[in-house]
């Protein structure tokens, strides 16, 4: 037997420190003072810990029992005493080697129950991580042209982890802000708010797919869960299932199996078709319309490779939804985007994204204002965690005049996705729109900070200058994104704002390249109605509001709140122009 040196307690030979004071055991007799016994106190929460003065009541005890007294007669007769010691030494040595063995399993695991439980915690008393930045994964491959693989996966396991219900995940637009930037984990948890952020590396060789993953507290800045996967690239689709599966459970996350089912869903079988799928989101978000060519061409093989690919429909259709009034006339572009959403939710009805772009396609081209709704708040109800369709939710709201609901969903997606330019920009065009000029200057402000080469928030920003009467602002801005993009949707408002402002030569050299773009690519309608509103040419604004009308064009359902067309709503034609579009009253 040991024994504490300070509180005397005794212990099998196998414990190195004192349960109580944690001073070092020593060898030695027990205490003759020490009751035999000690009283064993329960508790009344069930799975308390048990205290250490518990645990030494269980091993003198339980484990340890002491003897009792030897049997002896009044005379104290000694032949009985050696009798007794006789009958206790003729026990056979094997059954005392099985009994001291046991005895030594039981006390290591109830030490180890205590420590674990101690230590380690209970599954009630650890706290759940209820945030997360998933990081853009580094291709350490050594060859860019593999960075849709890295970038892919990143987004890919955003979209799974999102379906979990009570777990908070930054969105792609967010995360990505910080792709090739040095940042601690602490500065991304003050900055994004969450409580842990994962961090991979991916490697490819030939064939090989190596991908190494570590999430990390960013309080402490302690690692809390690593691994490494090794897989062919032909088996890229359970990886992810896999990748999602494990990330999930080390969360903390109780999954019900429809939960854990969304989150490690594949939506193609073929790995070839995914890979066609991570390139055209690739180059989707490159933004360009060199790049929205060569996203519909890569979206356009992955659904050959698998027809029944609903992800790579949805891709399709917001690429062309995208390129309508920019890049193509709206019926040509949304005859697209109505074929392969329809084909989209044909596959998959609870489909969030395809949602969403059914709302786009209802609003911007039936302009069927209900039916946009619907879809809209259906997408939100699948998806709670989307930034896209709380933002596009935000532009429905504000064409419709709701600005309050407006507001509130424009910075519900820039919430969910605060460092995307695109839902700054959102939050800045409700203000704008809803006539709060000062907050949305300091809201462009902001969006700039993020990306000062944002052609779209100088010329929201340049339209709260104009609409504040500070006509050199105003076109400062415009001039500083026609210097970002020079397309036709850029000239327009420098156009109405050279005008406004008085300088009307300047404004019909707008219109003289309006021309000269025509003749190399699409023009709206629309942008010619915006200079000629400017100049005060009503004819001319309205002939060229009714060509638009005829095409669909987007940019009319703002008509009933954008404030650069105030100069025409007191004439009939435009109560009778916003009659047609069927804006709600």
């Amino acid at each position: 037997m040991k024994k504490c040196p300070q509180c005397g307690r005794e212990y099998d030979v196998s414990m190195m420190f004192c349960l109580d004071d944690g001073a070092e055991l020593l060898f030695g007799p027990a205490s003759m003072d020490e009751p035999a016994t000690a009283i064993l106190h329960t508790t009344d929460a069930v799975g308390e810990a048990p205290t250490r003065a518990q645990i030494h009541t269980i091993e003198q005890t339980a484990i340890f029992p002491r003897p009792e007294a030897e049997p002896q007669n009044s005379l104290g007769d000694a032949s009985e005493k050696q009798s007794f010691s006789a009958n206790r030494a003729a026990k056979p040595l094997g059954g005392r080697i099985k009994v001291i063995a046991a005895i030594g399993v039981a006390v290591m695991l109830l030490v180890a129950g205590f420590f674990g439980y101690r230590y380690l915690g209970s599954g009630a008393n650890t706290k759940q991580i209820e945030s997360i930045a998933v990081m853009p994964f580094v291709n350490e491959s050594g060859n860019a042209d593999v960075d849709y693989l890295s970038d892919g996966m990143t987004e890919t396991l955003i979209s799974s982890l999102s379906q979990l219900p009570k777990l908070s995940v930054k969105a792609r637009s967010t995360v990505f802000f910080y792709k090739g930037k040095e940042t601690s984990p602490k500065r991304i948890g003050e900055e994004l708010g969450v409580q842990a952020v994962l961090f991979g590396r991916v490697v490819q060789r030939g064939d090989d797919l190596k991908l190494s993953l570590e999430l990390v507290n960013t309080q402490t800045g302690n690692v809390l869960w690593s691994e490494q996967y090794n897989r062919k690239q032909t088996d890229l689709l359970t990886l992810q299932s896999d990748i999602a599966h494990d990330v999930s459970s080390k969360l903390k996350a109780k999954l019900s199996g429809a939960d854990e089912a969304k989150v490690t869903k594949a939506y193609t079988a073929n790995p070839e078709a995914y890979e066609l799928y991570l390139k055209g989101r690739f180059h989707f978000y490159k933004g360009t319309d060199a790049e929205m060519k060569k996203a519909v061409d890569y979206y356009q093989q992955a659904t050959e490779k698998d027809p029944n690919y609903a992800l790579a429909y949805v891709g399709l259709a917001d690429s062309y939804g995208l390129a309508s009034a920019y890049v193509l006339p709206p019926a040509q572009a949304y005859a697209k985007v109505r074929e392969a959403v329809l084909k989209a939710l044909q596959i998959d009805d609870g489909l969030g994204e395809a949602h969403a772009t059914l709302g786009t396609y209802k609003l911007f081209y039936e302009r069927d204002w209900q039916g946009a709704e619907n879809e809209f708040t259906r997408a939100i109800t699948l998806n709670p965690n989307s930034p896209t369709a709380a933002f596009w939710y935000g532009l429905y709201l504000e064409a419709s005049g709701r600005f309050d609901q407006a507001i509130v969903q424009a910075s519900r997606s820039r919430q969910l996705d605060p460092l995307s330019v695109l839902s700054n920009s959102g939050v800045q065009e409700a203000y704008y729109m809803s006539r709060q000029y000062d907050r949305a200057i300091e809201a462009g402000r902001k969006t700039l900070e993020l990306d000062p080469e944002n052609a779209l928030s100088h010329v929201f920003l340049g339209q709260s200058y104009q609409q504040k009467s500070m006509f050199s602002e105003a076109i400062s801005e415009y001039e500083k994104a026609r210097q970002i993009d020079s397309s036709p949707w850029v000239l327009a408002p420098l156009g109405n704002g050279y005008a406004v402002a008085g300088r009307t030569a300047d404004a019909r050299k707008v219109l003289t390249e309006l021309d000269a773009a025509a003749k190399q690519r699409y023009v709206s309608p629309y942008n010619y109605a915006l200079v000629y509103t400017g100049l005060g040419d009503k004819d001319q604004a309205f002939a060229w509001l009714n060509k638009a009308d005829q095409e669909r064009n987007d940019y009319l359902i703002y008509l009933k709140v954008e404030p650069l067309f105030d100069s025409l709503r007191s004439d009939p034609r435009f109560a009778d122009l916003l009659k047609r579009i069927g804006v709600p009253q």
